[in-house]
């Protein structure tokens, strides 16, 4: 057991805090910062549009491998070296990326960036969970999930600037001077826990971090891309979804019975831990799938810049961030978690529906303004709680695995949700034009009013002949169309992501809470 306790005070926990937040943003913010450079890339490169979407991809599966496993990692290595080798890796990546010259070699340099940056995450959770006292840890959680929430918003309007005026081999390049400085901070400030002693090479769960590995860069790469592949039309998909089902029963077998297993599956069995698993996956959905659907809907309908819906997003992130220290503070007045949890939830219910009624072909920014500040509060009021209520009853070692699993969990909700959202415009889309058409029948008068209408119009501004002005016509209409069921496709994501979260709350309501951990539990917190 350890005796040397973990919790740091005065100028020390300011500085562990500030490098684990830093190391979390500089993994978050690259998620999300390189969608608006894709299009320079795949022209700087010559790719293809299918192949540019392997950056994103790439860098998804490299996260994904390597958190469950991050806590065995740190057993290991020693977190305080393991954590620096992370920030190193995903530093000297950053740089390759940027100075890739071709697709390939970016994509291969990006899945070895994820696979730096997907311990970084996590083990910056665990290192702020262990410095604070546990009384305080709501606080910890909400300086935690600034970062966090920031952090995917921050991306585009970031991603936007440095397209705009400098060329995307900048967007790598930005982490080079933060990784440095947070790989100096960690070796000089960051302790390791003295947990379980070394276990020796011989025996290393090799067949579980294969199991890992197979099983889930399968189910991402199937989540990444089904949509694209048309789902089991594809027999990549297919196969590999085979795959992962048959290595996740294998991996949690392996896992049950393995001595010194890679990814210790028994802290599941904390209620707690268990029910913040599966509320950091609709969190996931939720956060990343409206991070993805807005900009979206924005630029591709209403034609906006990646700077402008970058930008559109940052009072939303501002108002979050407003709320976290208020969250944090409640917490630790002894206000129940799982009510915070419902009442952030039917927030973002509202926020679903708010969305739903002011989507329109021709939506004004400031329509916008009021509905996104509504997100921040929501969601202000979903992350720490869920965090908290997961970690509330772990000590020691438990802690970091129980922050992977909630992690993991996040980031996977995040890609289901994704794809889910993808798949489902895309069916909703064919069903909406269909819809739309079925009415346009050409023998309709007022059909008949508006082509002749635009093809007058035509006739006389472009000076077309009767026919081609007739074709244009039409063509016109057909783009009116597909325009309005690509609106009501987004309408309907908003409405059932709503649904989703509605139906949530009253389960949450029916998770016992923990009570705040009291003074004299605190000797025993340290062990």
């Amino acid at each position: 057991m350890q005796h040397e306790s973990l919790v740091e005070y005065g100028p020390r926990r300011v500085i562990i805090t500030i490098t684990a937040i830093f190391c979390a943003l500089l993994e978050i913010v690259d998620t999300t910062i390189v969608n608006v450079a894709l299009n320079d890339m795949k022209g700087n490169l010559g790719a293809t549009l299918n192949e540019i979407g392997w950056v994103i991809t790439a860098y998804a599966i490299g996260n994904v491998i390597i958190v469950p496993m991050t806590s065995w990692l740190s057993a290991q290595f020693g977190r305080r070296n393991y954590f620096a080798a992370s920030i190193i890796i995903f530093t000297v990546f950053s740089f390759l990326c940027g100075n890739a010259n071709g697709i390939w070699e970016l994509v291969f340099f990006r899945f070895m960036q994820g696979l730096g940056g997907g311990a970084l995450l996590v083990t910056s959770q665990t290192i702020i969970t262990e410095s604070y006292p546990p009384e305080k840890r709501g606080m910890a959680q909400a300086i935690y999930g600034l970062g966090v929430i920031i952090g995917p918003t921050l991306g585009p309007p970031l991603g936007g600037y440095i397209v705009a005026h400098h060329s995307w081999p900048f967007i790598f390049y930005i982490n080079i001077p933060i990784g440095i400085i947070a790989t100096l901070l960690t070796l000089q400030f960051v302790k390791s826990p003295k947990y379980a002693e070394k276990k020796s090479r011989k025996e290393v769960d090799w067949a579980g971090i294969g199991l890992l590995a197979v099983s889930v860069g399968s189910l991402q790469y199937v989540l990444e891309r089904g949509q694209e592949d048309d789902w089991f039309a594809s027999k990549t998909i297919t196969t590999l979804t085979i795959t992962a089902v048959m290595g996740f029963f294998f991996f949690v077998w392996r896992e049950l019975t393995a001595k010194n297993p890679i990814v210790e599956l028994r802290v599941l069995k904390n209620g707690n831990l268990a029910v913040g698993t599966v509320l950091s996956f609709i969190l996931g959905f939720g956060l990343y799938g409206s991070t993805f659907i807005i900009p979206l809907y924005t630029q591709s309908t209403l034609g906006w810049t990646a700077q402008q819906a970058g930008a559109l997003m940052i009072p939303a992130a501002l108002t979050t961030a407003f709320m976290m220290p208020i969250i944090g503070q409640m917490l630790q007045r002894g206000v129940k978690q799982q009510y915070l949890v419902a009442l952030g939830m039917f927030i973002f219910f509202l926020y679903s529906l708010w969305g739903y009624k002011i989507i329109t072909p021709d939506t004004s920014k400031d329509d916008f303004f009021w509905m996104l500040i509504f997100r921040g509060f929501g969601l202000g009021m979903l992350f720490i709680p869920i965090t908290t209520l997961s970690l509330s009853t772990l000590k020691g070692q438990q802690i970091g695995q129980g922050a992977a699993f909630t992690g993991m969990m996040r980031q996977l909700g995040g890609s289901f949700g994704v794809a889910l959202i993808t798949t489902f415009m895309a069916t909703q889309n064919v069903v909406h034009k269909n819809d739309l058409n079925s009415h346009m029948s050409y023998d309709n008068p007022v059909v008949q009013q508006r082509v002749h209408g635009m093809q007058h119009n035509y006739m006389m501004t472009k000076g077309m002949t009767t026919d081609e002005a007739l074709r244009a016509a039409y063509q016109t209409l057909d783009r009116i169309v597909t325009k309005q069921a690509a609106v009501l496709s987004y309408m309907d994501v908003f409405l059932y992501l709503g649904i989703l979260f509605l139906i949530c709350i009253p389960f949450m309501l029916m998770v016992k809470g923990n009570k705040q951990p009291k003074k004299a539990d605190l000797a025993e917190g340290m062990h």
